[in-house]
């Protein structure tokens, strides 16, 4: 493994071409445990090294010495012992090729402390206990792996009877076998190496070709003889296995790229940051880096990638000014950065919040696999192409290209020998999983395949350390699930076998006890293409379904056409109202309505001899009722000593276990403060006279066998508030004020304090000053003091609830005067030729007040006068002052005193003397260049000032704005002074570079420049009607002109669409358009005019809608004739014929006026119908009474039509009667409707009229109601009985009159009723 290079003292790793692949592509995608495969010094151990760097005092497993071989008789008992080293200690465990070793009676192991020897002890051994044995020793850093052998010998005594068996197992057990070894091994050949291509690209043929024939190399040269085609063939082999360095150049691997980069993010201190990007191709983990240091998956910073391995997202946490900076993602050879900018506040900035890329990423990461899939079945045609026409079977090369443009090619001849049956097996292995590391493809592999841990290690003399065969059986469920992609060519020899054999020893592949020599004697025969078929995308998964509720298993096919069954624990499911089967596309889908017990089971989905299984487990766990939890989590307000009630339904799968918690601890039953109720379906909690430490977490927890549910709320118990904690502490003591705080109460009650009642003494007198109330702030500054006297005061808590008890602090003195001392000589920070900065320390004596502030006072050199730089009304609050009152080129000296309550204390000692002269660095880069406003000939540019830094840089004087077009690569240079430009006379449409350099007179900055080109163009605004009061519905008359217009905006320019009735507007429409607004315009509208006239306005940044109503009509003309009948005594009925505009308007109704012959104005009797027929009650006989009709609409109404004149007046005659005498007959008579009521159907917001007529003797009691509610009483109905007319009026009719109506009379005699409903329509 480790060999020395010529001419050089180092050394160099050498590893097999399948490990050099892989070392490559984990180089490249930042991972450093690539698995290395070491060799040990003791023959017959492989070692895999999980990293590639071993900290000092570790070490990778490896075997002290080699597993020996066992030989035992039938019966007894086989010991394997191994001896192992390895720090940590490494973990020891053994295995069997054909079958596990889980019977702990027959296989047992332990460790010899006493000799460090691991022990496998296999108990009363049979026949079938001969194999392959192998100990594993793991640890963190590596593996090691070594094999023997166990044979089992028959019991036998005489020698003579060994020797015949011998003889009988070399001729007559191998004459009868043979057919039917080569026919097993030729079936298991196909079918293997047909599952063990599925998924497989052109880079993994052409590692699996290269193999093949290194193998068929090493066997050709073990034969006896060579024929001059063989060396030639060997010849051309060692320039196909990397004899020319050129020759393996041409096997590329994709590189990988982003498809979609970081993006830069915005966000405030303590929210989160998003960055997300996306692969081309599929990588399980890259390498994440913030300001040059590698992250790694914490809870500051959360790594998480994508099912597909393609979109890899990094989420910053409880952000702080610390995290801003440079975030980039490393993907083997590619890479990409954006930048993180944390704001305090974003909108004092100005500054919105961004993160993440804005895409839908798994759209995108579809059309990627698409792409990727579109290019593999492009080199898998090729390549099946190439096979068709037999051009594989010779020394050429087959190249397509791959992603952009990179070439792939295929080199060497594609042809198998015979003997490298099995080797060819473990190569499939292998390069499926090289495929995996690699990740090529995208999802061509559907099964649920695990990578080999045991892949070929390639040594010189003992590389080959595991068993072909066993390797087939252990694999053989790992290759049953794997899917056909590729066309492969099998060759079929002969072999011959002497009848006296010799064992020989192991080759490449170890762990086979005895292996024969094979010769090839025949020519290869080439077999038919295999059909790929159909294969998963991806299969279906495991489930957990709730009783009650939908499931649903899906899985993909690679192609759409292929239909499938559905099984549930082996039987064919047919579709119905539970099993919902659907396709859509390759996707198929099996919906499982309203889950049951039943339902559980093992699920199995077939296509094309290919499946999928999924096990659905239907449980029935505690749940609560949404409504009753959102209603149970509310927090419970009482008072103490009230009752506290808590409850909540639910349901589940009983047995359900209740338990009630409160802050933690179970409650249960106590007769004195605790219930618990319990039911099948609800549980009731009681906590009674609740007090003030009762309140806290209250729980309920709901368990079953099929899970546990938990809800949570809060008890706040209600109570006056503790009296505020001292003692008092004085923040500020002097002649004029005393500040002092306290700490709040220790429990407020369950209420917030509102406020603190204040009173105050002065010591040495008995009273009480009342201060009053203050907000509810533990401070309190007393302005009203006198100097040097004390005072003491109460305190209370004021609450909701009620005041606390009272907290009197200790006596508390006012100050003396007492003036500060002075400052430290003030020390020149920085100086310029307009401005001098100064620092200085407060003094170390402040007099024992606060110190309110600083006068700062300045000298010129050679002067006697100090002039104050400060007014003494205007103190420096800070410890630091810019005079700017100076002159260029003199020297000045200052000094500074301090100021508390007292007043000014003493001056400073002056400082040295300054020049006031500018240092003159360049300035700094512009900060937060960005675009504020674009449109198609201008946009506006803003920018903040550089940093002023002493003796780094200085303040900026101007700026220069430097603009270039995209199409140009020159750029132009303007002035400005302020930290706004405007950009003028652009080309619409036109892309144009920014950059921004500040500059003074020490020179200019570096350019700032915009991170993306700035498109002339005004920002996208999505349409929308600007006018407050547009109106639904117009009214216009017959002839005059109509018009609607409506204001909007939009950018950029929208496009305007009128329809009619979701029609063209005819063409005698005029429609107006302008910037932000629209109109349509009929001059002389018509009745034809009328309907729905919608506007359209669409833009790139969407679309908006509005639409009105516009009614053409005019005056209504008269309704037809009008006629009278008596229906019922005392009523007229006045029906009409409808008018002519009836037809052509929807709106029109009608009016009813009476006139009586004893008045003399005409009367409504009746507004707003819409039939053509009223019934008038209280006609009165002997009067003569005219009727009119009326027709209304929304523009006017129309002319009366008038009635013939109805009833005589009677003329009083003295009539005289004769009266023969004759019995009384008896008149009594139930009551009886002989006129019922009539279904109605009013409009919304109209008046409903209900009538009928009823007899009876003597006169009934009439009770009308509404759904069997009686409405007698009801303000809102109308009711009345005249003379047996019963009526009944409705103002105003809304959805809440809609209902069956009846009326009922009842007398003496019996009772009767009549019913009918009532609608209304919008």
């Amino acid at each position: 493994m480790w060999k020395r290079s010529k001419g050089s003292g180092r050394t160099k790793q050498c590893f097999s071409l399948v490990h050099q692949y892989i070392q490559h592509f984990n180089e490249k995608a930042g991972n450093k445990t690539a698995s290395i495969r070491r060799r040990s010094k003791i023959p017959g151990v492989v070692i895999t090294q999980y990293t590639i760097t071993i900290p000092d005092g570790k070490s990778v497993p490896d075997f002290k010495r080699k597993l020996s071989q066992v030989n035992v008789p039938e019966g007894k008992t086989a010991v394997f012992k191994a001896l192992v080293a390895g720090e940590p200690k490494p973990e020891v465990t053994w295995k069997r090729a054909r079958c596990n070793i889980s019977d702990k009676e027959k296989y047992h192991t332990r460790y010899d402390e006493s000799t460090g020897e691991h022990i496998l002890e296999i108990r009363s051994v049979m026949g079938s206990d001969a194999d392959t044995y192998k100990c594993f020793a793991v640890n963190e850093f590596g593996k090691a792996i070594c094999s023997t052998a166990l044979n089992v010998t028959d019991a036998v005594t005489d020698p003579s009877d060994f020797r015949k068996m011998l003889r009988k197992t070399n001729s007559n057990i191998f004459n009868e076998n043979k057919a039917d070894k080569v026919k097993e091994r030729d079936e298991r050949y196909r079918e293997t190496l047909q599952r063990d291509y599925d998924g497989l690209g052109p880079e993994d043929m052409y590692l699996m070709h290269k193999k093949m024939e290194e193998m068929r190399q090493r066997a050709l040269k073990s034969q006896d003889g060579m024929s001059e085609s063989d060396e030639a063939f060997l010849r051309t082999d060692d320039l196909v296995n990397g004899g020319n360095a050129k020759d393996a150049e041409d096997f590329l691997i994709p590189n990988l790229d982003f498809v979609v980069k970081l993006q830069e993010a915005v966000t405030e201190e303590q929210d989160t940051a998003l960055f997300e990007c996306v692969l081309t191709h599929p990588l399980p983990k890259i390498t994440w880096m913030g300001n040059g240091n590698v992250l790694e998956d914490s809870e500051k910073y959360k790594i998480s990638v994508s099912d597909h391995n393609m979109v890899h997202r990094l989420l910053i946490k409880d952000c702080t000014d610390e995290d801003k900076g440079v975030y980039s993602a490393v993907a083997g050879g590619a890479s990409c950065k954006a930048e993180l900018d944390v704001e305090a506040d974003l909108e004092a900035v100005g500054k919105k919040k961004t993160g993440g890329s804005g895409l839908d990423l798994e759209e995108v990461v579809r059309q990627q696999q698409i792409k990727n899939r579109e290019e593999m079945e492009k080199l898998l045609e090729v390549v099946k192409a190439k096979h068709d026409a037999g051009e594989l079977t010779e020394q050429k090369t087959l190249s397509t290209y791959g992603k952009d443009g990179e070439l792939i090619s295929l080199t060497g001849p594609v042809k198998y020998s015979g003997g490298d049956l099995h080797d060819a097996n473990i190569n499939g292995n292998i390069l499926k999983s090289v495929l995996s590391a690699l990740s090529v493809g995208d999802g061509f592999d559907a099964g649920k395949s695990e990578g080999n841990e045991e892949r070929d290690a390639e040594n010189k003399n003992e590389e080959m350390e595991v068993d072909a065969q066993e390797r087939n059986d252990a694999h053989d469920d790992e290759l049953n699930e794997m899917n056909a992609k590729l066309t492969v060519k099998k060759k079929k020899h002969e072999s011959l076998f002497n009848e006296d054999s010799e064992l020989m020893e192991d080759e490449e592949v170890t762990g086979v006890a005895v292996q024969r020599r094979r010769k090839r004697i025949g020519p290869l025969i080439e077999d038919v293409v295999i059909d790929p078929g159909v294969q998963f995308i991806w299969g279906l998964s495991d489930i957990n379904a709730i009783i009650g509720e939908n499931a649903e298993l899906t899985c993909k096919l690679s192609k759409e056409d292929y239909e499938g069954v559905w099984f549930r624990d082996g039987e064919k499911l047919i579709p119905d109202d539970t099993f919902l089967i659907s396709k859509e596309g390759a996707i198929h889908k099996l919906l499982i309505m309203k889950c049951q017990e039943e339902h559980s089971g093992k699920y199995r989905f077939e296509a094309d001899n290919r499946k999928t299984e999924a096990v659905v487990n239907v449980k029935d766990p505690p749940r609560f009722d949404p409504d009753d939890l959102s209603v149970f989590t509310e927090p419970l307000r009482i008072k103490i000593g009230h009752n506290a009630v808590f409850k909540l339904n639910f349901l589940g799968f009983e047995p359900i276990k209740i338990q009630w918690y409160s802050e933690g601890e179970e409650l249960h039953d106590d007769a004195s403060s605790t219930r618990v109720e319990k039911s099948t379906n609800h549980s009731r909690l009681l906590l009674s006279r609740c007090q003030r430490r009762d309140s806290g977490e209250i729980k309920i927890r709901l368990k079953n066998e099929h899970g546990t549910a938990e809800a949570i709320t809060q008890l706040i118990v209600l109570d006056k508030p503790t009296s505020p904690l001292g003692p008092a502490e004085i923040t500020l003591s002097s002649a004029t004020c005393i500040e002092f705080k306290w700490r709040p109460p220790k429990d407020d009650g369950g209420s917030p304090v509102m406020n603190y009642i204040m009173e105050r003494q002065q010591i040495g007198r008995n009273t009480w000053k009342k201060i009053g109330e203050i907000p509810g702030v533990p401070f309190y500054r007393d302005t009203d003091v006198d100097r040097g006297r004390k005072y003491c005061y109460r305190i209370r808590a004021l609450t909701s609830e009620g005041v606390s008890d009272v907290m009197e602090t200790e006596d508390l003195q006012a100050g003396i005067l007492a003036f500060p001392g002075a400052p430290t000589p003030p020390k020149v920070v920085s100086a310029f030729d307009d401005c001098i900065n100064l620092s200085w320390t407060a003094p170390s004596n402040t007099g024992g007040s606060q110190i309110l502030g600083y006068i700062l006072e300045k000298r010129k050199k050679g002067s006697n006068l100090w002039t104050a730089v400060n007014a003494s009304n205007e103190p420096v609050k800070e410890k630091k002052c810019a005079v700017k009152d100076v002159v260029a080129g003199m020297e000045y000296e200052f000094r500074v005193l301090a100021v508390n309550l007292s007043g000014p204390g003493e001056f400073s000692n002056p400082c040295d003397f300054v020049f006031a002269r500018d240092p003159k660095k360049p300035p700094g880069k512009v900060i937060g260049l960005k675009v504020t406003e674009t449109s198609y000939n201008h946009f506006v540019l803003t920018w903040t000032k550089p940093e002023d830094k002493p003796d780094v840089q200085d303040e900026a004087k101007g700026y220069f704005v430097e603009i270039r077009n995209a199409q140009c690569l020159e750029w132009s240079r303007s002035i400005t002074i302020t930290t706004t430009y405007t950009a003028k006379g652009l080309r619409p449409m036109d892309m144009y570079w920014v950059r921004v350099i500040a500059s003074n007179d020490g020179g200019e900055s570096e350019p700032e420049e915009l991170p993306n080109y700035v498109l002339a163009m005004p920002p996208l605004v999505r349409p929308k009607f600007t006018s407050k009061k547009m109106k639904t519905f117009v009214v216009v008359r017959a002839g005059n002109t109509v018009r609607v217009t409506i204001n909007f905006e939009a950018s950029p320019p929208p496009d305007i669409m009128w329809l009619k009735d979701n029609g063209p507007v005819p063409k005698r429409v005029t429609v107006s358009n302008s910037d932000g607004a629209s109109q349509i315009l009929i001059p002389s509208s018509e009745r034809s005019d009328s309907g729905i006239y919608s506007i359209l306005v669409k833009n790139l940044a969407g679309q908006e809608t509005f639409s009105t109503e516009v009614r053409v009509t005019d005056d209504p003309k008269p309704p037809g004739p009008v006629e009278l009948e008596e229906n019922v005594p005392g009523t007229v009925t006045v029906t009409w014929q409808p008018s002519p505009d009836e037809k052509l308007d929807d709106r029109l109704h009608y009016t009813v006026s009476k006139l009586d012959s004893t008045k003399r104005t005409w009367a409504t009797v009746a507004e707003r119908l819409f039939n053509n027929k009223f019934t008038v009650c209280n006609i009165m006989h002997g009067r003569e009474y005219h009727f009119r009709v009326y027709a209304k609409n929304d523009m006017g109404i129309s002319a009366p039509s008038e009635s013939p004149t109805w009833g005589v007046e009677r003329k009083k005659e003295k009539v005289s009667l004769n009266f023969s005498t004759r019995e009384e007959r008896n008149l009594r008579c139930a009551p009886d409707f002989i006129v019922p009521l009539k279904l109605h159907t009013a409009p919304k917001g109209y008046e409903c009229y209900m009538s009928c007529a009823v007899t009876g003797n003597p006169k009934p009691r009439i009770t009308w109601y509404r759904n069997h509610i009686n409405i007698n009483t009801n303000t809102n109905y109308y009711i009345s009985n005249t003379c047996g007319v019963c009526s009944m009026l409705i103002l105003s009719v809304g959805p809440k009159d809609v209902g069956k109506y009846t009326v009922t009379a009842e007398n003496a005699l019996g009772r009767s009723e009549c019913s009918t409903m009532l609608s209304v329509r919008e």
